[in-house]
């Protein structure tokens, strides 16, 4: 059996390892348009900023070392430029040598992964403008800094990134951390779209907080040579606003499937350019598969194809592909969920599932509570608050996402959730899981703890909510009060809720029952969310009709109003 595989790094560098650990007589070759096999695409920004100084730690595999270890034949800078899948055969153009030649195969695996989006934006080809997706990429990148820091010395110089996604804020950590003046630019009304606007919001001041300067809301209009610096680059905003001339500009605009060969070829694609593949990940055509950036998959949670470029799944995909190639029974891919975390300097930000405004867009019921714990025991001395939202089904429990920010133990508290999401675990499950405590990494009732506990009480009626959004409204609103149980000194020191809001300390409520209204709806919020829960408690079971908490309480409105570049 001769198997063919177009692409290397994630998914076709795990094919081919499981394919030649399933079959030692199998002929295996790689095709990989770029002299790079496999490498730590998601750690180039890392080396960018110095924080990874070993080059060749960047080549995961080389062709060298996969030919050593596992027989395979690996031939770079062959680019496919045809498939003939009636014929089962490619063709390639070898670029070092100027030959181009045709390839049969038994089996072809599609790892042809995704291509950084360029939209016609005028000058986007100058001097000085780099997108990032392979070594080379990396390392024309590092040399510029180097050159230009060296020309204009440490601190003069002004970098752009363009896309507040997970590598532009990666990039921007680290073009800070080399002591550059950045300005992060986004076209959407906030950065990180993955996660809901009242979270990035937290993400947004905290990169402010660092120097950086974070607009929103404004897409670039124009990039154009600066006065008397052929290698500085002007930039025009949709706006009109224009930036100080930039030496660096970063191009982290999206990606797009790298699938114009596999078009032609006639295996169906969707409208967006990804491939088509069924549960096994086999194509529309014969002997065919496709894994990785380019494919589009099902999303368990919807039942539904979308995209989610990822290096674990495509990873998981890859093998998944040699298995089915290989063994009788057949795996089923069951989809993927995107996990997904980034690091902006000492915050963490983390997602899984769906965001609110994909359940809007999509009509569906939901419910959300916001909770702000610690990360681990609040008597144990660093403790930092953890900012979870969890997002779930109010009748059954089931859970449709989760977004998480915080210093530490983000990364544990979301895989959690992921992993309770993948088996078919409710609101209620995660009130009742069993984690490790110890006072230096968790408390007795971990933050996945009391979010399922608040998720439960709403969904068991203990409790009925509304969202920080609603609260402008409401308290506009003649039949309803709204009652914030903080302390005075609270209030003092980090405002109030609304200025029309009533208070009465969750500690003085009881014996201060006649002060609130019963003839109207009562909105009781807190600083973070617990003591109002509490007082909706009391109320309720003293008799009073309409009563709801704000989730999140003053923390999260905070966060939800702190910019007003932020317009839901």
């Amino acid at each position: 059996m001769k198997i063919v595989i177009i692409g290397g790094v994630a998914g076709g560098a795990s094919a081919a390892a499981r394919a030649r650990r399933l079959s030692e007589k199998a002929e295996i070759l790689l095709l990989q348009s770029g002299p790079d096999v496999s490498f730590a695409s998601c750690g180039m920004p890392y080396f960018i900023g110095n924080e990874i100084t070993d080059r060749k730690s960047m080549a995961v595999q080389t062709p060298e070392s996969l030919h050593r270890t596992l027989n395979i034949e690996v031939r770079v800078l062959s680019t496919v430029t045809d498939i003939k899948t009636d014929e089962k055969t490619i063709t390639v153009r070898n670029d070092a040598k100027s030959e181009v030649y045709t390839e049969a195969y038994d089996h072809l695996i599609l790892a042809v992964g995704a291509a950084p989006f360029k939209p016609p934006i005028p000058g986007i080809d100058r001097p000085g403008l780099f997108s990032l997706r392979n070594l080379q990429d990396m390392d024309q990148i590092y040399a510029w800094i180097e050159k230009k820091q060296k020309e204009l010395g440490d601190g003069d110089m002004h970098c752009v990134v363009a896309g507040a996604g997970f590598i532009g804020l990666e990039m921007v950590e680290q073009l800070v951390h080399r002591n550059m003046n950045v300005t992060l630019v986004e076209a959407m009304p906030q950065i990180m779209g993955p996660i809901d606007v009242e979270m990035a919001a937290i993400l947004h001041r905290d990169l402010e907080a660092h120097g950086v300067d974070v607009i929103v809301n404004d897409p670039i209009a124009s990039f154009v040579e600066a006065p008397n610096d052929p290698e500085s680059s002007i930039l025009t905003l949709k706006s009109g606003k224009v930036l100080p001339a930039a030496q660096l500009t970063i191009l982290g605009l999206g990606v797009r499937p790298d699938t114009d060969v596999i078009k032609q070829a006639g295996i169906e694609v969707t409208p967006r350019g990804h491939i088509v593949v069924d549960e096994t990940l086999h194509t529309s055509a014969t002997d065919v598969w496709a894994v990785g950036d380019a494919v589009e998959i099902i999303n368990p949670i919807l039942d539904e194809k979308w995209a989610v470029p990822l290096a674990g799944p495509a990873n998981r995909q890859g093998r998944m592909v040699a298995d089915n190639i290989f063994l009788e029974t057949k795996r089923k891919y069951k989809g993927t969920w995107g996990v997904s975390i980034v690091r902006s300097f000492e915050l963490y930000a983390a997602c899984v599932g769906l965001n609110e405004k994909l359940l809007k867009a999509k009509g569906l019921p939901y419910s959300v509570v916001h909770i702000h714990p610690n990360d681990h025991a609040g008597y144990y001395p660093g403790a930092e608050k953890v900012h979870l939202k969890l997002i779930f089904d109010p009748k059954s429990g089931k859970i449709y996402g989760a977004q998480i920010v915080g210093k530490a133990g983000v990364d544990k508290r979301i895989d959690v959730i992921a992993t309770a999401m993948q088996g078919n675990l409710t609101v209620e499950d995660l009130a009742e899981l069993e984690l490790s405590y110890a006072p230096p990494t968790g408390s007795a009732k971990d933050a996945v703890n009391y979010a399922g506990m608040a998720a439960q009480n709403t969904v068991e009626g203990l409790v009925s909510q509304v969202q920080w959004t609603e609260l402008e409204t409401l308290a506009s609103d003649p039949s309803t009060v709204i009652l914030d149980v903080r302390n005075p000194g609270e209030i003092e020191g980090n405002g109030p809720l609304v200025p029309t809001a009533l208070n009465i300390p969750l500690g003085e409520l009881r014996s201060r029952l006649n002060e609130v209204p019963r003839d109207k709806k009562v909105v009781v919020s807190c600083a973070s969310g617990q003591r109002a829960y509490y007082a909706c408690r009391i109320l309720k079971q003293n008799g009073f009709p309409d009563v709801q908490n704000l989730a999140g309480a003053f923390m999260t409105t905070s966060f939800g109003r702190q910019t007003t570049a932020y317009v839901l």
